[in-house]
């Protein structure tokens, strides 16, 4: 299993990503959903990173500068394929290691409420993620989530 920063071209990535909007319209009501679209999956604010075993992807996520000091994680999916194999783990492990090397002090996280979202709170909570205040440009939403880790 290894990490590598990716553009999102690859067609197994753009499939990976088509599945976590369907997953995300599935399990979320539309006012709460605040995935992003390919073309601000793009911009400069915001890396990915791929992890694959071999040719095969096993996920992705992805760190948005929210400014000089706070990082957002963004659009961590595992393929379903992959689940329970430490993918999301090994994500976001990488993530608060670029966090940190960039200098930030703070990184957020924005997801959703409810059965379908425990395993992610979970993991979440398992690295010291905590429950807290709305950040950036979300609005009020009881569906929404917000978990912060100082870092």
């Amino acid at each position: 299993m290894h990490t590598v920063v990716d553009d999102l071209t690859e067609p197994a990535v753009t499939d990976l990503l088509a599945y976590h909007m369907r997953e995300m319209r599935a399990h979320s009501p539309e006012p709460s959903r605040h995935s992003l679209d390919l073309a601000t999956m793009r911009t400069p604010e915001i890396a990915w990173w791929t992890v694959w075993d071999g040719h095969s992807l096993m996920g992705c996520a992805a760190l948005r500068e929210v400014d000089s000091g706070h990082g957002e994680v963004k659009s961590m999916r595992t393929a379903p394929e992959h689940l329970r194999k430490g993918v999301a783990r090994q994500l976001l492990t990488h993530i608060i290691g670029v966090a940190c090397d960039r200098g930030y002090i703070r990184l957020g996280l924005e997801t959703g409420s409810g059965p379908d979202f425990e395993p992610a709170l979970a993991l979440y909570r398992g690295f010291g993620f905590r429950d807290g205040e709305m950040f950036g440009d979300y609005r009020p939403d009881p569906f929404l989530r917000f978990m912060h880790l100082d870092l």
